[in-house]
Parts: C-alpha cells; structure tokens; sequence
C-alpha cells in the first residue's frame, strides 16, 4: 500500500499549488473567487467595494484637469486687486489693512519644515498687468489670457480658495486633500477611478500627461496601485512606456504572449492571493495590450483639420507642448476616457513660482497655456462635448500681496482662485471673495476638497459611500458640494 503523504512531506502538494495544477480555465476561476473572498475577509457585513455605477444621476462624464505647478498669482489673473498698486511700496502694517497679518488669521499654516519659501512679504507689490470685463456676466480677467477671457460665460469661477501646505507639497495636498505630514492619501483622480466603470475598455480611465515630481507620482496608494493614473506621453511612435514591440510580431504572436503572460500570473496567484501588485499587474497586462492598439491612434492628429490644429496652436512654438496635450484630451474625452488630469510646469518647484521676475514669469507661461486651454473650451462646446465634460483650471496656491525681493511674489495659501467650466455647472458666475489687497479668502471660503466634492457630486458619486473599512476619512477630505456654481 502506497502511505499517505503528510503535509510534512517533501513530496506534499500545498493545496494552492494542486488547485493551480488543475488546468488553467480552473486557475483563473480560483484566483478570481480566492481574490474576491479575500477582499471581503474582515470586512463589516454588508459593506462591498464600488460597482462602476454613480450613486446618483450624473451631470457629467469626464474630467479635464488642468494644473498649473508653482503657483498661480490670484491678483495677476481672475481676482485683480487695485489697492496693490495704490498702496505699492507701503508696508501692509501702514496700509488700512493691517489686521489681515492677526496672528489668529495665519494659524492655518501647517509648515513642512521652516525655509525661506512661504513666509510673509510686508511690502505690498503693484499688479503686473491690466485686466478688462469680458463677457455679458463682466469677469474680469487679466489681459495674460485673452483667450480664457473669450469664454467668460462659460466659467465658474471661485475666488475664495485657501489650504495649508504653503510650500510645494501643495501640489499634492490639492490633488489628495491631505497635508504633506500626514502621510500619503489618494488622488481625487483615483477615487473617481475606484467609484465608477469603464466608458471604453480599450483606454485607460485615468490618464496622467506632463512633468509629475516623485512627491507626486502616484494616485492610488491604499486603494491600491490599479487606480494610479496611467502616464502617456504625446508621441504616436512611443505614447507609453513599453508600449513599443521590440520585435516585428503578427497579433496572433502578441496574443499568445499575452495569454502566456497572464497564465503565469494566474498561476502565481493563486499562491498569494492578497498581493494588490499582483491584482493590479493581472488587469493591466490586458489593458496594456488593447492600449497598444488604441493609444497611438488617440495622440496621432494627422487626420484633425487643420482649422482644429490651428485653433489649439500645436505648430506654434509658445505653446506646442500644452496644445498638443489639450488636443489630445479632447480625443481621449470623445472616447469615453473619465480623467485626464494635465499638470503644467512641473520639474522642480514648478514653473509658476515666481519668486523673482514675476511678469516675464507669468506672460510667457500665460501666453503658453491660454490658447489651447481656449481652443480647449471652444471645441468641446462646439462638439457637443462640453455639457459632459468638466474642465477644471487649478494651481496650488495663490502668491503673496508684499513682493520678495525687488519683483517676486511668495507662496500665498490663505486666498487664491480656481476656475471649472461645463459638467453640469453654471455659466458665467463669479463665486466667493478675497480681501480688498487678496490676502485671505473672506467670502464663501472654500478648502480645497470643496472642488473635489463639486466634481464628484457631477459625476454622481458620493465620496462618503466610497469609503472603504479601516480608512476612516476626515470631515475635511470629503469636502461640500459649492450649490452656487452647480446648474
């Protein structure tokens, strides 16, 4: 008689390891069951992860974000202040607007560590640039964005900004609403991600374009590395990282490779069915696949008009790279992509921070941005697009009142602007409002995840229904919907 083998054995079998060798169509059924079991282990009854549905009906689709690194001044672009210039050259304590530096004011500031960035500027600096009324609702805009201005009736815009981080890791504060001390949180990209299905399972439903910093980079973190965005790059021959064969290869060989590929991780599966990598890397190598074939159709223009190519300026050397981005979102958008999210000027502190020559800084990055981010707006209203879609113009804080040095302005937290536009918003109205020399946000104040909230709520998603057991989020990362500017 044969004697039975004991788990002690060398010759045992680890149940995992027997039910891979079952055959592969077994393999897969017991990854996804084991998967899905394990995500419910230790769960509270009756809690289950998003279906891909909206909690409610949807005003809007997809996301256009649009993020201007280093810091926007508010004063030099959709909030224009005129007692700067009446005051210029006067301390803030001589001006009759002295209380705006109450300690009990500035108590908000969360420093990362104490530096020379984000500190207060006490003499007060003159406006760099004229601004006109535009549009039947009388925005003013600065005169570095003309094309912007010709949208005015299109635009919600919130002047009450403020958040906490006054230095750059208000980039990500303001994706995550979370302080750079606290730790890393998902990016709002992510949780519209997490909550809602695919509109086109040949594309990525979460797209990264432009220069992200490593403090930056990802997206999902505890929800895991699937709802990271998905970097591309504007080059038809080469749009994502390993996204080129190496090799000359027929489909049918691409298709066994990936059948190969996706048996081995099934295989291994099975044997740590808890590793969120492995889950993510299962989706991806699928979604790699059908990318390769749909990516570089997205980013290639050639068969856009000429009239459209122009209208976004992609051969004008000022501002080809944005507008070859922004053209290409709209593509994504028309193919049914839910976040493309643009950060513009990253590398470094970002691009925007003008510490020093702040109006060579700020009109050549103007004047590089504002006819795609207009052609923007013009095309997808034209295509019927713009109802759906949700354009978001934001930065991550706005800059001092008092100039540093002789022509610079500082990190600004305590008041800035963001504007959106389209998904279900209204046109043409102004919301929210700093002091008379921009210094703090006075009226209708709103932190940053107010946007998130905005956003979500035209998209149909309720951020507190999204919460997942063990990651209880605070009050202020759920943020509230603004009613002013929502149609």
């Amino acid at each position: 008689m044969t004697p039975p083998i004991h788990a002690s054995s060398p010759t045992a079998l680890p149940r995992r390891t027997f039910l891979a060798d079952l055959g592969l169509g077994f393999t897969g059924l017991a990854l996804g069951a084991t998967l899905q079991r394990d995500a419910r282990a230790g769960t509270p009854s009756g809690w289950s992860p998003p279906d891909g549905r909206p909690h409610r009906t949807p005003r809007a689709r997809s996301v256009i974000w649009l993020f201007m690194n280093g810091g926007v001044s508010h004063m030099e672009s959709f909030d224009p202040k005129p007692m700067l210039t009446r005051y210029a050259g006067k301390t803030i304590a001589e001006t009759p607007f002295a209380s705006v530096q109450d300690p009990a004011k500035l108590a908000l500031e969360r420093l990362v560590v104490p530096d020379a960035n984000g500190n207060q500027r006490n003499t007060l600096y003159p406006l760099q640039v004229g601004f006109r009324r535009h549009g039947d609702c009388g925005m003013e805009i600065s005169d570095w964005f003309p094309h912007i201005a010709q949208h005015a009736d299109r635009l919600a815009l919130v002047r009450s900004m403020w958040t906490t981080d006054s230095n750059h890791g208000a980039q990500t504060q303001f994706h995550s609403g979370r302080h750079q001390n606290d730790g890393d949180f998902p990016t709002l990209g992510a949780w519209v991600h997490y909550g809602l299905g695919s509109l086109n399972d040949n594309l990525p439903q979460f797209i990264s374009l432009g220069t992200r910093e490593y403090w930056n980079r990802r997206d999902g973190h505890y929800l895991g590395p699937k709802h990271d965005a998905v970097p591309l790059r504007m080059d038809p021959e080469n749009p994502l990282d390993f996204g080129r064969f190496e090799g000359r290869l027929s489909p049918e060989d691409r298709q066994k490779g990936l059948e190969l590929v996706q048996t081995l991780n099934g295989l291994r599966g099975v044997e740590y069915p808890q590793d969120p990598a492995l889950a993510a890397r299962l989706a991806s190598y699928d979604l790699a696949y059908r990318m390769q074939m749909s990516v570089p159709e997205v980013v290639d223009f050639s068969r856009e008009s000429a009239e459209t190519q122009a209208l976004y300026g992609i051969h004008e050397p000022h501002c080809r790279d944005f507008a070859r981005q922004l053209l290409a979102a709209r593509r994504f958008v028309e193919r049914g992509v839910r976040f493309i999210q643009i950060q513009h000027g990253g590398g470094g502190a970002g691009a925007w921070d003008a510490h020093s020559g702040l109006k060579a800084n700020h009109e050549g990055l103007a004047r590089a941005v504002d006819q795609p981010i207009g052609a923007l707006l013009t095309d997808l209203d034209r295509r019927g697009l713009l109802d759906e879609t949700l354009v978001v113009f934001a930065t991550e804080f706005g800059r001092t009142p008092g100039s540093q040095g002789s022509d610079g302005r500082d990190h600004h937290i305590f008041g800035f602007s963001v504007w959106m536009a389209g998904g279900g918003l209204k046109r043409g109205v102004i919301h929210g409002a700093t002091d008379e020399i921009g210094f703090h946000a006075t009226e209708h104040r709103h932190y940053v995840t107010d946007i998130h909230a905005t956003l979500l709520h035209q998209l149909g998603l309720d951020s507190r229904r999204l919460e997942i057991p063990g990651r209880k989020r605070l009050e202020m990362d759920h943020g509230r919907p603004i009613p002013e500017i929502i149609a």
